[in-house]
């Protein structure tokens, strides 16, 4: 993972600490149409951004995975040490570090987007191809 965002560093915007790690990652979230809550990770060290290829990275001091439940849908996700993805116009695609689980496995997300057509609706894709959709408001700020 972290050759990949060696590869993207070039030209990125790149911003260290906790503080402003979370605002920017919580920026980018707004300008995508996407919920600002999306990604709840911890103690972020760096969030980086390159605009000409659509690559997102974030990575947390703390290198081990770290579990957040959505209490609204009682769903628990697992965000690992180093997030990416490729985002776009309500969309993250090709995202690592992220996973859900279901029943008693745990499955990496591979996508997320929220349709203009339905933009209360969050839809989540595994990498099995199973998807699965929530309400928007379940990945608000401070759920």
């Amino acid at each position: 993972m972290a050759s990949q965002i060696e590869n993207h560093r070039a030209g990125a915007e790149i911003v260290t600490g906790d503080d402003v790690c979370r605002n920017k990652s919580m920026e980018l979230l707004g300008e995508l149409g996407l919920p600002m809550g999306l990604l709840p990770l911890e103690d972020i060290e760096e969030f980086g951004y390159n605009r000409q290829t659509g690559f997102l990275w974030m990575v947390q001091r703390r290198k081990k995975k770290v579990e957040h439940t959505f209490k609204k849908i009682k769903q628990t996700v697992s965000y690992a040490g180093e997030v990416t993805a490729f985002v776009g116009e309500g969309k993250l695609r090709k995202i690592t570090g992220v996973k859900t689980k279901e029943l008693m496995l745990w499955l990496s997300i591979v996508e997320v987007h929220v349709a203009a057509a339905a933009p209360g609706k969050v839809t989540f894709r595994s990498g099995t191809g199973i998807s699965k959709s929530f309400d928007a408001a379940a990945f608000a700020l401070g759920e």
